[in-house]
């Protein structure tokens, strides 16, 4: 299907967006690439806040891929063991481990071919990375900018990958980058799944949604 909200529209949404969060991130909390890719591996059906409660404490004990593998399936799992599918998400960490360190001088790839390789990373989580810490034009649908921009009217897809392509190509270039955290922030915590709270949202009024709630 194709988007057909117009330019202007879209440039108003975004425009809105930056005005009032100017320079968004991700809530997952990281110092370096290799942090973000575990976080964002644990944060997989998980909240942030629950990976941040769990990372918050194994961060300080193992943040490269070495120091995860010294600490083993067992001794990871005591880590993670609060966040939801915590074996396999174990199992997973250290797999990629493995691979950083034996093909990759234990640094994090900066391709999305290279990412997409490691085990439980998908095209969402290589595209977090991608933008979130290298700084790419891309953007990982989660089920928040999935429902977002069907909902107001962004895009007219069926799977994550439909809306992240027509959501690549409508976007106007200066809001590319960021439009991924604007767009998740939002459903978030404004156009939630069971009730938004349109009274609350900033583009309320560009916004095609036509069950827009009163309260």
């Amino acid at each position: 299907m194709i988007n057909d909200m117009n330019k202007r529209t879209i440039r108003t949404i975004f425009s809105r967006f930056r005005k009032a969060n100017p320079h968004p991130t991700t809530e997952l909390q990281y110092h370096s690439a290799f942090e973000l890719l575990v976080a964002v591996i644990l944060s997989a059906q998980a909240t942030d806040k629950s990976v941040n409660k769990a990372t918050e404490k194994l961060f300080p004990v193992a943040n490269t891929p070495e120091k995860i593998v010294k600490l083993g399936e067992k001794g990871l799992r005591n880590y993670i063991k609060t966040i939801g599918l915590y074996s396999n998400k174990a199992k997973n960490i250290l797999r990629t481990c493995q691979i950083l360190i034996e093909q990759h001088h234990s640094r994090v790839p900066e391709t999305r071919e290279e990412l997409e390789f490691l085990p439980g990373v998908g095209r969402k989580t290589a595209n977090v990375i991608l933008n979130t810490y290298f700084g790419q034009p891309t953007i990982a649908v989660d089920t928040h900018i999935f429902r977002v921009a069907n909902r107001i009217g962004l895009a007219q897809g069926n799977t994550p990958r439909a809306v992240e392509d027509q959501l690549t190509a409508i976007i106007p270039p200066q809001f590319i980058h960021d439009a991924h955290h604007w767009l998740i922030l939002h459903g978030r915590y404004v156009c939630v799944a069971r009730k938004p709270k349109c009274p609350a949202c900033l583009i309320r009024d560009l916004c095609e949604y036509k069950d827009k709630t009163l309260s």
